[in-house]
């Protein structure tokens, strides 16, 4: 065998175990979330017209998610925001996800919870075509999560609502701690950062981050 072929054999040979690796490693796909909205069927038709459905624009990677057609402006004590888009389909209760950013513009000093988990938490107005809706409470800065299926979540011994940190970026490499592990049948392997969160990192939508297990805050 010619030193050529060794030396080829040997490239080969590198390259596949870098890429068993990967698949060996808990990485995981990034989805940048920009602010946005979830009604319920009361709200959206007080802000639509009575009897109002969603129109789907596109779909999202979770499955059955979509982002809507339909926009809203949303008002805070300072400010507004305008063409916020709705997120379907339908949830029992309203909710407004919106960055810290946001918030300083809006006036509105949101806290950072699981999604869901709104009691407590400030409202704002939502102004549609049909009518306006004064929410009382809703507002959050979503904690940082990654939505996991129950194969992944077995492989990497992940459980829900176990915390990690997540290492990701290049030329602003950061480790974010405090990551939520939710894990569902119904989710698609992904984690959603805010804007604020992504720019820090110089990171966009379909980058890659590598969970490191364990070492997340309490």
């Amino acid at each position: 065998m010619s030193f050529d072929q060794v030396t080829q054999e040997q490239i080969i040979e590198e390259v596949v175990k870098r890429l068993q690796g990967l698949e060996e490693e808990p990485y995981v796909p990034i989805g940048v979330s920009n602010r946005h909205i979830h009604l319920c069927q009361s709200d959206l038709e007080t802000l639509f017209g009575p009897g109002f459905q969603l129109t789907k624009m596109k779909d999202l990677k979770q499955p059955g998610q979509f982002a809507a057609n339909e926009t809203l402006t949303i008002t805070g004590p300072k400010g507004e925001i305008t063409n916020v888009r709705i997120l379907g389909p339908v949830r029992s209760k309203t909710q407004v996800e919106i960055s810290k950013t946001d918030g300083f513009k809006l006036g509105v000093l949101a806290p950072v919870r699981e999604s869901g988990k709104v009691d407590g938490t400030p409202g704002m107005t939502l102004k549609g075509p049909r009518g306006t809706v004064e929410l009382k409470e809703g507002v959050i800065v979503a904690h940082r999560h990654i939505h996991v299926p129950p194969e992944f979540a077995e492989k990497y011994q992940l459980k829900d609502k176990d915390v990690v940190e997540v290492e990701i970026g290049k030329e602003r490499k950061v480790i974010f701690s405090n990551v939520l592990i939710r894990v569902s049948e119904q989710y698609a392997l992904e984690m959603h950062l805010d804007t604020d969160e992504a720019n820090a990192a110089g990171v966009k939508t379909g980058d890659i981050g590598k969970i490191r297990k364990g070492q997340g805050d309490s």
